[in-house]
């Protein structure tokens, strides 16, 4: 299988997510365990939504389901670099080489706002 095929569904999946930059990088570690890389534009209504739906979801769905996964930030030194905008990435990383970037879209596609691309169905209201 090639790397497109094996994270193509999770891929597609995340371009329709709001704030979420359609260049999405994916690949192996040497332990066989995957990741993939993007960026969230940080000035979308949505973005810090997104992080927080993220983190639940990916990191930290419950104490007796987490996925085998993690998300997080990374970014080269912005003293040398630049600011978030143009620096800040995003990595999902998976912790079982048998765990498959499918199953993780049908988690995010469970869990995340429907239909994912419906700006509206990602307005919170307030209480």
């Amino acid at each position: 299988m090639t790397n497109d095929k094996f994270f193509q569904s999770l891929i597609d999946f995340m371009q329709k997510i709001p704030s979420i930059n359609n260049l999405i990088a994916s690949g192996f570690y040497e332990n066989g365990n995957w990741w993939v890389k993007f960026k969230i534009d940080i000035n979308n209504q949505f973005a810090w939504q997104v992080v927080q739906e993220f983190g639940c979801i990916i990191n930290y769905f419950s104490i007796d389901e987490r996925l085998p996964t993690v998300f997080y930030p990374i970014s080269p030194s912005p003293y040398l670099n630049g600011g978030p905008e143009a620096f800040l990435s995003w990595v999902i990383e998976s912790r079982d080489k048998d765990f498959q970037p499918d199953t993780l879209m049908e988690w995010l596609e469970g869990r995340l706002p429907r239909p994912v691309e419906d700006l509206a169905q990602w307005n919170l209201e307030e209480e």
